[in-house]
């Protein structure tokens, strides 16, 4: 049943029309019962359809709060992170690196702000005004502040510099980085610019290593903790007196005394030396470093003896010895014959050093001996350098020469039939050995330092061997 058209009928008219051809039993009684029946069954269809609508609703709302309770115990709501503002010397650049990144400086400064610029190859201080808009005028009158700005006339790419900047445009500091300890800053002032160098200080520090060699010394060194650079730093410190290789055995020992650099609280270097001890096949030697007043540092025995000796050992970097001093049968001449020096096998090309300080009495071909260096040391030593594959530019006869300095390089003109160093060591103009004869030590400490020294040797001394014991009570 349609209850729309039924409830929209006009009743009025309903009761306002003649009587119908009465049926029997149906009278007005009947008609007005009929209208309060419909009356009824209206009400109870609209109430019903309320009801239901408030259920519905009530329905609808029970489960919105129960979606909303869900979300608010499951859904994570991320929002944007703030980037926070980097510290002036962690600036980023562009992925061109010509434009810096700025940052805003204190309040107090008004809208200055930093300029972190990256010297580009080929580039110029004055380019880099340029590009940035800083006026050459202040350019001008920083680089007549002298001796102190000179270095800004050299930049070299990868340099960096940092710009303050104030809200005109004018520079207030420039700050040139020039290591990673020691930077130029330049002040506006008043009158103009004024420049200082700022050092940041290093922490130094004292450590200790000691070893024992089972395979090789850099492996022992490694196993103690010690850098390549410390491991050659001792072997320079014993090398006169030992033959690292040929003369270390397994069971030697080593123990030394150093120092490590430490900027804002991370190691950046190995310092010196300041105690060192080697014991190679049973015989022990001991170095201490020493500083006089004038700031020369140096390395002597407890007793005072410096540890240098006039003359190094051996005056290049070899693989292996392929001829000893002495009788031998010459591979060239087929014959036995007296070989007067000592033949170093390397590779072309390796730096032949002067073995002591001197001075160049021949330079040039001398027979079998291919290019040649003679170099005489005093009144009673010369040192003969032979089969050379060229001459170290500038070493010409007369030309006075320094210990370890290079003067040639190794390969095997004259009668040689591999390349190698032909090294020859004489006294009073006899050869001898150069692996076995006693060389002679350098200067000693000077009187007026003994009794410093002294004082500094005992203090040493005594931490060596307090470590070393301390390292051999681990072990027991």
């Amino acid at each position: 049943m349609n209850y729309n058209s039924f409830l929209n009928r006009d009743y009025k008219s309903l009761l306002d029309t003649p009587d119908p051809v009465q049926h029997p039993g149906f009278g007005s009684i009947h008609v007005l019962i009929l209208i309060v029946a419909i009356g009824v069954i209206s009400s109870i269809l609209i109430f019903m359809s309320a009801d239901a609508s408030a259920n519905k609703n009530s329905n609808q709302q029970a489960n919105l709060t129960a979606l909303e309770t869900t979300l608010k115990e499951n859904v994570q709501i991320t929002l944007p992170l703030s980037v926070p503002q980097l510290p002036e010397h962690e600036q980023v650049f562009d992925k061109t690196g010509d434009i810096p990144a700025r940052e805003n400086t204190s309040s107090e400064d008004g809208n200055a702000h930093w300029l972190t610029v990256k010297v580009k190859s080929g580039e110029a201080l004055a380019h880099i005004f340029k590009r940035h808009h800083l006026k050459p005028r202040e350019l001008h009158d920083i680089m007549r502040l002298g001796k102190t700005t000179a270095s800004l006339k050299k930049v070299r790419p990868g340099d960096i510099f940092k710009f303050k900047i104030d809200e005109q445009g004018q520079l207030q500091t420039l700050v040139y980085q020039l290591s990673p300890l020691k930077s130029l800053h330049i002040q506006r002032q008043q009158d103009g610019f004024v420049a200082a160098m700022q050092t940041r200080n290093i922490e130094t520090r004292t450590s200790y290593a000691i070893g024992q060699i089972n395979s090789s010394l850099f492996e022992a060194g490694k196993d103690a903790g010690l850098s390549d650079t410390l491991i050659m730093k001792m072997v320079n410190i014993f090398g006169w007196d030992i033959d690292f290789a040929l003369d270390i055995r397994k069971g030697d020992q080593f123990a030394i005394i150093y120092e490590e650099q430490f900027l804002d609280g991370k190691k950046i270097n190995d310092g010196a030396i300041l105690a060192a001890e080697f014991i190679n096949q049973g015989r022990s030697y001991r170095a201490l470093r020493f500083t006089d007043a004038n700031n020369h540092s140096d390395y002597y025995t407890p007793e005072g003896l410096s540890m240098r000796k006039a003359f190094l050992r051996t005056p290049v970097d070899f693989r292996r010895i392929s001829s000893r001093f002495g009788k031998r049968h010459h591979p060239v001449l087929n014959k036995m014959r007296l070989h007067k020096g000592v033949d170093y096998a390397a590779k072309p090309g390796t730096p032949i050093k002067a073995s002591g300080d001197g001075k160049i009495i021949f330079r040039g071909r001398k027979g079998g001996y291919g290019r040649t260096v003679i170099i005489q040391h005093g009144g009673r030593y010369s040192t003969l350098y032979a089969h050379m594959s060229r001459f170290k530019k500038g070493m010409v006869a007369g030309k006075r020469v320094r210990q370890g300095q290079i003067i040639g390089y190794v390969g095997q003109s004259g009668r040689a039939t591999g390349p190698h160093l032909h090294y020859e060591f004489r006294v009073n103009g006899v050869h001898r050995n150069p692996l076995t004869i006693r060389l002679p030590n350098a200067a000693p400490i000077k009187k007026q330092y003994k009794d410093n020294f002294a004082r500094t040797a005992s203090a040493l001394l005594a931490q060596l061997d307090m470590h070393k014991q301390a390292q051999l009570a681990m072990y027991q």
